[in-house]
């Protein structure tokens, strides 16, 4: 016959511990969850992966959809994505790369958008050139083309080369030789960082930054009368009412203007 086991019975004392260690518990959660919310929004920028909703200047919407759960970094054939630890400068748990380390290679069926279960990585983008991870940004003081060398290896090495990065010809004036300065097509460029991956200068003189922050924007009313309609320059969001392109009927009109106005001089 087996033995019957007392009742277990908790005196005062013992209820009191309890309670006060799960209050305890409680305090050091919230404390913690409150150090990640607040690291989450005093994060500074860095690259996330092609498709990251935060491309789309909503961040927040990103923080919500990304579960961290790391699939995209697993799928990630190069290892170009980590998951931010605390002590990095993406929000913790969160995909992002560096690429002055490794850049993103552009890998054309984007394993790490199709590993993403809850569309943090957004599945609408179909092409890994429509991707806008940041943008490349020149500093003229440290590259070594701006100072009379030839270099050239971001242009070189840049998968869009001729499209997001392109070679402007500068006479030096003391040789028949030009200074050959690269210059960034917002428009065309993905952020994949491999410029500044192959930069040959100590310290990257070609860098991807936050397109947020690093590019401005013309207003919807102007027009750059010299570039064809469909450039992307003359490609903006209007305002309804907003001033159209002169057709031919008001230019024909302008200069019979002015012949009348040189008539009366």
């Amino acid at each position: 016959m087996k033995p019957v086991k007392p009742p277990l019975s908790l005196t005062r004392r013992d209820l009191l511990t309890h309670t006060i260690e799960l209050s305890a518990a409680g305090v050091v959660l919230a404390w913690g969850f409150g150090i990640m919310g607040a690291r989450e929004t005093q994060a500074r920028w860095v690259p996330q992966p092609p498709g990251a909703l935060s491309a789309t200047h909503d961040m927040a919407r990103f923080l919500a959809a990304c579960s961290r759960c790391g699939q995209c970094v697993t799928a990630c054939p190069y290892k170009t994505l980590r998951l931010a630890s605390p002590n990095d400068p993406a929000p913790t748990g969160t995909p992002f790369f560096m690429p002055r380390e490794t850049p993103c290679y552009l890998c054309h069926d984007m394993p790490c958008v199709k590993a993403c279960p809850t569309g943090a990585l957004d599945p609408a983008l179909e092409k890994i050139e429509d991707a806008r991870m940041g943008v490349a940004l020149v500093d003229p003081a440290s590259c070594l083309s701006f100072q009379g060398l030839r270099c050239e290896v971001c242009y070189r090495e840049c998968p869009e080369s001729d499209k997001a990065i392109v070679l402007d010809p500068l006479s030096r004036g003391l040789s028949k030789h030009a200074m050959l300065r690269p210059v960034i097509k917002p428009e065309k460029c993905t952020g994949c960082g491999i410029c500044e991956k192959v930069c040959p200068t100590d310290k990257a003189a070609i860098r991807i930054v936050d397109r947020e922050s690093a590019l401005g924007q013309i207003g919807a009313h102007y027009r750059l009368g010299w570039l064809a309609d469909d450039d992307p320059k003359n490609q903006r969001n209007e305002a309804p009412g907003s001033i159209k392109t002169p057709n031919e009927e008001s230019s024909q009109n302008a200069l019979e203007s002015l012949k009348n106005m040189e008539a009366l001089r």
